[in-house]
């Protein structure tokens, strides 16, 4: 390990990434970076590739799978970058101007002399999603509500257009502000990114800052879909349980006879099926829950065994959805 670099942020050495995540496995990092706002995150990433690394960004650690051990990776963390504000409004002491880079290329609100008009939000990459769903919510602003119960944080939510049949965050996402893997940053709207199923298609560039445009509502309204939504999916989903979210894709529903990858698994006797803590949910079958003393080596070979009983059973070969570190 490299003791002597100087990074332009906080920084933790041989760190353990368990705690980071939802599922709460996995090993430890060679360094652990805490940037406290998109410039500090800027600077850190050229800092690693001029140290010859490629670093790894961690959101909440919703949709990650961590492998055992000790790993030589950097990672640059966005926990610190949990900033949510309006336009016109300084984002805090960690501002110091990102808040104008922000909105430089912002559009006029409708009516520019009434700033109540201007519905947008802009959040940096390390806000939480259950934050900024409340936020909207006392804001009496609607959008978001079928975020509701999804972990994590907005960076990660945009990387992979965090929802499902609730809705999906790029539904309301203006731009995204992003770094690219040559440290360039660079402003991209929804028009140029083309998001899809589960993938904001930003081509490897890492997530500093959104805007989202959402729109005027009732805020009692909101908070009833908002209860309705979330016993909808406590009622289908673990969504108290340690878990990464759903493990695989929901294949072409050609392939599949329209059955989602759950059922699939489900079809076949997935429910219940185990390795050592790690269990397939009886509650929903595409999520593997933690139930307390699990591996990563014991989640990854349960993701293998449910796959190929699929494969077995109903010839459909399903896609990971988790993101495994290698």
């Amino acid at each position: 390990m490299n003791s002597s670099i100087s990074w332009p942020c906080a920084a933790l050495s041989r760190a353990s990434l368990a705690s980071r995540t939802t599922l709460k496995v996995g090993g430890s990092v060679e360094w652990l970076l805490e940037p406290a706002s998109p410039q500090e995150l800027t600077e850190a990433w050229s800092v690693a590739r001029e140290e010859g690394y490629l670093p790894r960004i961690l959101g909440g650690g919703a949709n990650l799978i961590v492998p055992d051990g000790e790993h030589p990776w950097v990672v640059i963390t966005t926990e610190r970058m949990n900033r949510v504000f309006r336009p016109g409004m300084d984002p805090g002491p960690q501002g110091d101007g990102e808040a104008e880079l922000f909105e430089r290329e912002l559009p006029p609100a409708p009516d520019p002399g009434d700033g109540a008009s201007d519905t947008r939000l802009i959040a940096w990459a390390g806000a939480g999603m259950p934050g900024l769903v409340r936020t909207a919510r006392e804001l009496s602003w609607t959008g978001l509500e079928g975020l509701v119960g999804v972990p994590g944080h907005i960076g990660g939510g945009v990387a992979m257009n965090a929802g499902g049949r609730w809705g999906e965050l790029w539904d309301v996402v203006e731009r995204v502000r992003v770094l690219t893997p040559d440290g360039e940053v660079e402003d991209r709207l929804r028009s140029q990114c083309q998001p899809g199923y589960r993938q904001g298609n930003l081509g490897g560039a890492v997530v500093l800052g959104v805007v989202l445009r959402l729109e005027r509502g009732n805020k009692a309204e909101i908070q009833e879909q908002m209860r309705q939504y979330l016993a909808e999916k406590s009622a289908a989903q673990p969504v108290t349980e340690r878990s990464c979210g759903c493990i695989f894709k929901n294949p072409d529903p050609e392939l599949s006879e329209g059955r989602s990858a759950g059922q699939l698994i489900e079809a076949c006797g997935g429910k219940g099926l185990r390795r050592g803590d790690a269990v397939v949910s009886e509650k929903h079958a595409n999520f593997i829950v933690n139930r307390g003393g699990a591996r990563a080596e014991d989640v990854l070979g349960l993701i293998e065994d449910v796959r190929r009983q699929v494969l077995e059973r109903s010839g459909v070969r399903l896609a990971s959805e988790a993101q495994v570190w290698r």
